[in-house]
């Protein structure tokens, strides 16, 4: 194991002696006389482990340890103590250092007091990192926009899309295999609209009966049944806001004439009512089937489909968002562990080999479910056996492509820079492209 290691200690003899054996181990070490010096170089950037004699000069080693605590309250310190300062020492560990080991100490014990502190470290430092990558993804001045997270050309064009029709004010119909989040496009398509502080009502197409509909779209008038007080329906309750149909592709025939009628003329008859209520109402509906080829079947009405497809949205599925899935991962994935109150766990070689692998037919909605399970550290039992298995061949060809991809990124499809940036002949690079099938037009402006 290799990691950053600071020494500090007056005595030059131990200090040399000691900085030789954890280079001989791997390390790599910086060494000090005194803490003055040291605090020069500490920053909360450091990813590394700190150890300090007590008993020094100038700075004693608890006083550079809260120091330390001062600059990264999560930095490791390792105290080295004489005897007498055993007392000393336990109440720093109840203060929040790392470890402590009584002079004199064997090799081993510091190495491994070492290794354990830099497993901490790189899980906080990765932890941080995390929390950069989800707060660079979100979109602090405009936080509807973060309901379709992605960097994609595929999500990049859908948020453009998104954004003029919501202006635009008129009905939708969004379109996608199941788990992409076609909800998640409806609700930002509400959020980003003049209708934004108004109601977003969900149906559930799908779930509803010849019985239900009526009552629990359109509402029932009070006194229609003996004692009965009124019930709202879900087209009234979205008046001046947003009702979104899910899973239009449910209703049946009859439902589907009564839903036109309403489409048409923005007015509704509760049960038992004596005369319609007009709405002011904006209807984007969902579907996961090709209603063209329902129409053709019969099996759902042409001049609804024309009715609601005035607009339509597509909704690509994680197969075609290539780097949107780790950005979307890391989302989830810190979602899941504030909401648990665990710390984000540390991703192991298999699950980031499935992440870039697995299909994901369940898309968004699978890789959610993923991350929670992640959060919960019980994704090992959902992985296959091979997950990890990945000789040297393919995880230089991962590294490889994920190289090639960033840089493409950086310089915008420049092929160009990109060939200077990575010093490759013109035609290794495009055998390399070739042979990970990435398509330059998709990093281009």
């Amino acid at each position: 194991m290799t990691g950053n290691v600071i020494f500090i200690d007056d005595d030059a003899d131990l200090l040399s002696a000691q900085i030789q054996a954890l280079e001989l181990d791997g390390f790599l070490v910086r060494g000090f006389s005194n803490g003055p010096d040291a605090l020069k170089v500490i920053t909360s950037a450091f990813d590394g482990v700190i150890v300090t004699d007590v008993r020094m000069p100038r700075m004693d080693g608890l006083t550079l340890f809260k120091r330390v605590q001062a600059i990264d309250a999560e930095l490791p310190v390792i105290l080295m103590t004489g005897h007498g300062d055993v007392p000393m020492a336990v109440q720093a560990l109840k203060d929040g250092a790392y470890d402590f080991i009584s002079k004199p100490f064997a090799r081993d014990d510091l190495i491994q007091s070492v290794r354990r502190a830099l497993q901490t470290r790189d899980l906080v430092m990765e932890n941080r990192q995390l929390r950069q990558a989800h707060a660079a993804l979100l979109d602090r001045e405009n936080p509807a926009q973060n309901l379709l997270l992605g960097e994609s050309p595929a999500m990049t064009y859908l948020k453009q899309v998104v954004v003029r029709v919501a202006e635009a004010d008129v009905d939708a119909l969004i379109t996608g295999d199941t788990g992409v989040g076609k909800e998640r496009v409806g609700r930002a398509l509400h959020a980003l609209s003049t209708r934004k502080n108004r109601p977003f009502v969900h149906v559930g197409c799908a779930t509803l009966t010849e019985d239900s509909f009526q009552a629990e779209l359109f509402g029932i008038e009070a006194g229609h049944r003996p004692g009965a007080a009124r019930v709202i329906g879900r087209f009234e309750r979205a008046n001046k806001g947003t009702l979104f149909l899910d899973e239009v592709e449910g209703l049946s025939l009859s439902q589907q004439a009564r839903l036109l009628r309403v489409l048409e003329t923005r007015e509704i008859w509760p049960v038992g009512s004596e005369s319609p209520r007009s709405l002011d109402i904006r209807v984007v509906a969902a579907t996961r089937t090709d209603l063209t080829q329902s129409v053709k079947d019969e099996q759902f009405r042409a001049d609804l489909y024309y009715r609601l497809s005035g607009v339509s949205l597509r909704v690509p599925p994680l197969s075609e968002r290539g780097d949107d899935i780790r950005l979307l991962f890391q989302h989830f994935l810190l979602g899941a562990a504030t909401r648990l109150n665990r710390p984000p766990p540390k991703l192991t070689q298999a699950t980031q080999a499935y992440l870039s692998r697995y299909d994901w037919p369940g898309n968004v909605r699978e890789l959610e479910q993923f991350a929670e399970l992640c959060a919960l550290g019980l994704d090992s039992a959902h992985l296959p056996a091979d997950s990890g298995a990945l000789g040297l061949a393919e995880q230089v060809s991962q590294y490889e492509e994920a190289v090639l991809r960033e840089t493409l990124s950086q310089y915008a499809g420049n092929v160009r820079e990109v060939i200077a940036a990575l010093k490759l002949p013109r035609k290794t690079f495009y055998d390399k492209i070739t042979r990970y099938g990435i398509a330059l037009d998709d990093y281009r402006g």
